[in-house]
């Protein structure tokens, strides 16, 4: 077989190859470089890169954002004391893992819990014992622990002095919150805030809400060159817009009198349990709400009890008043000259438009003149009352009482209410009450004409509002008159009836008896409407209310509260339990007004928080106030009363220290210092009678606990 002959490569053509392949390579070099080139001056040129500005980018990745947080407004009370601020709290962890050290080995674990725990029960209100059980939990292996209520919202200078003992292991985290220093405290009036993601606190009800554009403020900013250290360049350019603070929110409302006026509704619904409460104390001069609370309530600055009810009951709520409503149809009646008070009628049923009216007492109490009708509370009375002036002018004086229609108090939500007008029993069935809906705010407006000598004021709550960065009024209100429904001689005639239900043997409200202070009032008892056609059942299923006014001839405060569907515990009436109310408000707001009118200084509570729990004792002992104790640290954490509120003589200061809560002795204390005291120490309080504390179920010396329940017995 023939082999085919070799190819042999010269080095002529291996050198041609390799002079091709050179230069193949140059230009593909050559090619690449230029675009290159290209590519780069079109960069330094243009300063884009796929429509992205590099210039631009480049200030952002050196230019640090600071936005400066605007400071949100100050609520406050008639006396000028902060009911919401803005603050800055911590809250406190334990780290429990050998581990965690730092580059340098040090431990960021706590070392000596024992150490730790004393520390903390120094500061905090938490004993040491407690304190120590939280550092030392069953589960061995956990990372860090938390000390429940005692370790939030833990203010500066607490966080400072714990810090200065040097605990390893303890550490703060900071978040901007907003302050309610009084706890409940006309909550629904006031509001809260929540805190969006981006961390600014926006109001959701009451004031907080109603004015959140005002209270806000404005953001600033401050821009800062830097390297890339993060360090500002030095003589670069700085842009910076200073923040604007919120405006200042001033109410009317009067610490001491609301604080009273809490722990009192506090009381009356732990005995009721009622579906709801309200109660409202104004001045009558001026129309300011003094005074203002509800049952259901919250705790604005921990949130509990906010799930139970979010309306603000004494505007959103409308109802049938009952009784209390007898007020306005006696002034119709006697304004429109068609009143006759010595005139008899039959009482206990009354037939119109072929329906009875029943007195609540169906026997009746025989024939009687209107005057006494009235004191006794009779349906019929008013029903004759109504048919006598005729529908077309009782319907005129229901719309010059402005019932029907929303006061403009300034919260939102307001309801205007409404009536069932159109049949002749419709129209005989409103005049005591029933048929008719009104809110809460809608009396006090009412019953201020009565109070004013026919003058109707407009109930209001925000005295001013002010910049705090100028310093000027943005705002004002006051008393403002909103008609005259009725005339003087009108007013004075209906307080005078209003008596008679107090004075007069027959008369249905002995139980509102101040003494030394005369009182016009009106009771009132009202079925609850089912929401379809017709009315609740069982004896729990009325609303109970009063409407008084003191003094009689020329009042200066109203009250006047409702008490919806309670479970009336059998051994006190309605207007017992509600008296327990009205009576030690009425008198302590009467007692400061003449302080005031006899030039008295009024004694205003200093703030003894962070002093010496002995120096703060010494002091207010030699004020005359009665001083307890709680705890056996060294400096006072929480004082009750706070800061600013009015003081009355011998009044009982009760002092929070840290250490262990004990249980004091309770015996001589009256219902509205064992209820302070419970909120301080979050006890589960209970009261059983009247007067002044003589039995307590917690053993004196006894440590408490939060939840702890609490029963005194008082005579």
């Amino acid at each position: 077989m023939k082999q085919s002959p070799k190819r042999t490569v010269t080095s002529k053509q291996v050198r041609r190859n390799q002079r091709v392949f050179g230069r193949t390579l140059l230009v593909i070099f050559t090619f690449a470089l230029v675009l290159f080139i290209g590519r780069f001056s079109y960069i330094a040129i243009g300063k884009n890169v796929e429509h992205v500005n590099l210039s631009t980018q480049a200030k952002k990745l050196y230019t640090a954002n600071h936005t400066l947080k605007a400071q949100r407004g100050t609520i406050y009370d008639a006396s000028s004391q902060p009911i919401a601020e803005d603050t800055s709290t911590y809250s406190l962890y334990a780290v429990l893992d050998k581990n965690q050290r730092t580059i340098a080995g040090k431990p960021m674990y706590v070392t000596n819990k024992a150490r730790a725990a004393r520390v903390l029960s120094k500061y905090l209100p938490i004993s040491d014992q407690k304190a120590l059980a939280y550092l030392t939990p069953s589960n061995k292996k956990a990372f860090q622990v938390e000390f429940g209520a005692a370790g939030q919202n833990i203010s500066l200078t607490t966080k400072e002095k714990i810090d200065q003992a040097h605990i390893h292991g303890l550490t703060f985290v900071q978040r901007q919150a907003r302050l309610y220093p009084n706890g409940v405290f006309a909550s629904h009036l006031i509001g809260n805030v929540t805190a969006t993601a981006k961390g600014q606190l926006v109001g959701t009800m009451g004031i907080e809400g109603a004015d959140n554009d005002l209270l806000k403020g404005v953001d600033g900013f401050k821009k800062v060159s830097q390297d890339n250290n993060g360090y500002q360049i030095p003589g670069s350019n700085q842009k910076a817009r200073k923040p604007r603070n919120g405006d200042n929110v001033y109410t009317t409302l009067d610490s001491r009198l609301q604080t009273l006026l809490e722990t009192q509704m506090s009381v009356l619904q732990d005995k009721t349990h009622s579906k709801t409460l309200n109660a409202v104390l104004m001045n009558a001069k001026t129309g300011a709400i003094v005074a203002a609370t509800q049952r259901p309530t919250f705790d604005p600055q921990t949130g509990k009890g906010l799930n139970s009810v979010w309306r603000n009951t004494l505007i959103q709520d409308s109802y049938e008043p009952g009784s209390t409503m007898k007020v306005f149809t006696m002034a119709a009646s006697i304004d429109s000259g068609n009143y006759n008070g010595n005139a008899t009628y039959q009482s206990g049923r009354y037939e119109v438009g072929g329906r009875t009216v029943p007195d609540w007492n169906p026997g009746g109490w025989g024939t009687i003149t209107y005057n006494k009708g009235f004191a006794l509370s009779s349906n019929v009375a008013m029903a004759h009352l109504e048919q006598q002036m005729g529908a077309k002018t009782w319907k005129k004086y229901i719309n010059r009482f402005k019932f029907l229609q929303p006061t403009g108090f300034g919260l939102p939500g307001e309801q205007s209410g409404g009536i069932a007008f159109n049949h002749t029993i419709d129209q005989a069935d409103t005049a005591f009450g029933q048929g008719i809906q009104v809110t809460a705010i809608q009396m006090m407006q009412g019953l201020s004409a009565i109070g004013n000598n026919g003058k109707m004021l407009k109930p209001y709550l925000v005295r001013k509002i002010v910049d705090p960065n100028t310093g000027k009024v943005v705002k004002s209100y006051g008393k403002k008159e909103v008609g005259q429904p009725i005339s003087a001689a009108t007013a004075k005639a209906v307080r005078g009836h209003m008596q008679d239900v107090v004075y007069k043997k027959y008369g249905i409200g002995s139980d509102y008896k101040i003494k030394g202070i005369r009182i016009a009032a009106k009771t009132g008892t009202a079925q609850v409407s089912n929401g379809k056609s017709g009315y609740l059942s069982g004896d729990d299923s009325y609303l109970y209310s009063v409407a008084g006014m003191a003094p009689a001839k020329n009042p200066k405060y109203i009250m006047y509260i409702t008490m919806k569907q309670p479970n009336l515990p059998g051994t006190e009436t309605p207007t017992q339990l509600m008296a327990d109310v009205f009576k030690p408000v009425m008198k302590r707001a009467l007692q400061e007004d003449t302080s005031t009118a006899n030039n008295q200084a009024a004694d205003k509570m200093l703030s003894y928080v962070n002093r010496s729990t002995s120096g703060a004792k010494n002091d207010l002992t030699s004020r005359g106030y009665k001083v307890t104790v709680i705890g056996n640290g060294n400096h006072v954490l929480k004082q009750s009363p706070i800061s600013g509120q009015v003081m009355m003589s011998h009044q009982r200061v009760i002092l929070i220290t840290g250490g262990t809560p004990k249980m004091p002795v309770l015996t001589g204390w009256s219902s509205s210092d064992v209820l302070r005291l419970g909120q301080m120490l979050g006890l589960n309080v209970k009261t059983d009678g009247n007067g002044f504390v003589t039995k307590q179920s917690i053993a004196v010396g006894k440590q408490v606990n939060e939840s702890d329940k609490l029963t005194v017995h008082l005579k």
